[in-house]
């Protein structure tokens, strides 16, 4: 009997026992569209972040203070402790100090606060992020300012930039804020000789709008001088945090050292790397859960196969002792139910791969932000510089009309699944080697029945 023959008995058992066989198929397909799905999911949760994380620029290190507890010196109860203080202030000389370090190109100092905006007879509250207005685009490569904008210089006190989302608040009809327009912006604290509370106001003018760049450091703030800055949020030239850019992004490790060398723990660094590093692990985490679901399920499929077969062998034990009486050979036997299961596994896997392809879809969409269009296993990034000052050749209108645009267009950028092909083929081999090995059992069984206890059956 040759393997065509042997392929025609198999396949023909398969439709013989169509019911049974479909549901055998549907376990292994469910397994194996589930593989994909989570991979294409995973893949594409990967590629969304590294998306989002290409309008930072790779080679920024964010330098911040440490906070450490006062002691309350035993008051007692009642007592109030002081509050946190930094363990390392932030300041000039600590600015130079990393400035010196090899591989950094440029440290950006900056101050950081919640103020109020009152813009004609409305207020809001925003967040403040006081630095030279110039080294933007340092820190957001993908910066770009919209029509009739001004970058305005270090030295202007009364400049003021203004995020995309400030001056159109999203949702609503007329925008907030307007290019050339004059604001008042309101910094509270406490002093902490007196205790009193008290307020610092100042006025500016709204030199431009800054379009969204995926930056949350940028998007959700406006941006005024770092003098102004200092003045505004009463910070005696103590640094809120430090933008220190390397020289390239091969000695952001580099310089992370350096400064930990220096500074050991008692300052926070924090870089894109790092951030994706972390996504990353999470995210890997929550694919490993879904897989050994998806494993468990091809699991269940392989004892779906073995309980169809072994019930085959059973139920076609005189088809066994026929072969066997004309002169089947064990491994004829063998064979016959080992292509069975492959037939199984093959049909089975390659419908679970366009199954999957539907299932990614689903699981992009149930998640938040998702509900995109399909994704490719390469995407693509925005080209970031090493350090360099950037410059944005493109401009936006300013009319309401286009910043809707814009803004759906940023909404439209959601996750998406990425099925790789290596991916695919590995799981389609998975599902189809899990079925062959599930099949081993029962045919290994229909190859050791005798003849004569198989023609007993006749």
């Amino acid at each position: 009997m040759n393997i065509k023959e042997i392929f025609g008995l198999s396949l023909g058992a398969i439709r013989e026992r169509k019911v049974r066989s479909a549901l055998t198929i549907l376990m292994v397909l469910v397994g194996s569209s589930l593989l994909v799905a989570v991979n294409a999911f995973g893949a594409g949760f990967s590629d969304f972040f590294n998306k989002q994380f290409a309008n930072l620029a790779p080679n920024i290190l964010f330098v911040s203070s440490v906070q450490q507890d006062q002691d309350d010196g035993g008051g007692g109860i009642g007592s109030v402790a002081p509050p946190p203080s930094a363990k390392i202030t932030l300041n000039a000389a600590v600015e130079s100090r990393i400035r010196s370090l090899p591989f950094v190109s440029l440290v950006i100092p900056s101050y950081q606060g919640d103020i109020s905006i009152q813009s004609g007879s409305e207020s809001k509250s925003f967040s403040v992020l006081s630095m030279d207005p110039s080294q933007l685009f340092v820190i957001s490569p993908t910066l770009e300012l919209m029509e009739g904008s001004t970058l305005p210089s270090a030295n202007d006190p009364t400049a003021i930039l203004v995020a995309e989302d400030i001056a159109f608040p999203p949702g609503e009809s007329t925008p907030f804020i307007n290019l050339g327009q004059s604001v008042r912006l309101s910094y509270s604290f406490v002093d902490p000789d007196t205790g009193e509370a008290k307020e610092e106001s100042k006025s500016f003018v709204v030199r431009g709008i800054i379009g969204s760049t995926g930056n949350p450091t940028v998007d959700n703030a406006v941006v005024i001088g770092l003098q102004p800055g200092d003045d505004l949020l009463q910070r005696a030239g103590k640094y809120d945090s430090l933008f220190v850019a390397a020289s390239s992004t091969d000695y952001v490790d580099a310089v992370e050292e350096e400064i930990r060398t220096l500074y050991g723990n008692d300052i926070g660094i924090t870089t894109v790397q790092n951030i994706l590093k972390t996504i990353e692990e999470f995210t890997g985490g929550i694919n490993a859960f879904l897989a050994s679901i998806a494993i468990i399920s091809l699991v269940v499929g392989a004892v779906g196969i073995i309980t169809t077969l072994y019930t085959s062998v059973v139920e076609r034990i005189r088809e066994i002792g026929t072969l066997k009486a004309i002169g089947a050979k064990n491994t004829t036997i063998l064979g016959l139910f080992l292509i069975e299961a492959l037939l199984i596994g093959i049909i089975g896997a390659s419908l679970g791969l366009v199954a999957g392809i539907g299932m990614g879809y689903l699981l992009a969409s149930a998640s938040p932000g998702g509900g995109g269009g399909g994704g490719d296993a390469e995407s693509d990034s925005a080209t970031t510089g090493s350090g360099g000052v950037a410059s944005s050749n493109s401009a936006r209108s300013g009319n309401g009309d286009e910043v809707a645009g814009e803004q759906q267009t940023q909404e439209s950028e959601s996750l998406t699944p990425v099925y790789l092909g290596a991916d695919m083929i590995r799981v389609w081999f998975i599902s189809v080697g899990l079925s062959i090995m599930a099949g081993l059992y029962p045919a290994w069984k229909a190859s050791r029945y005798l003849p004569v206890d198989a023609l007993r059956a006749l």
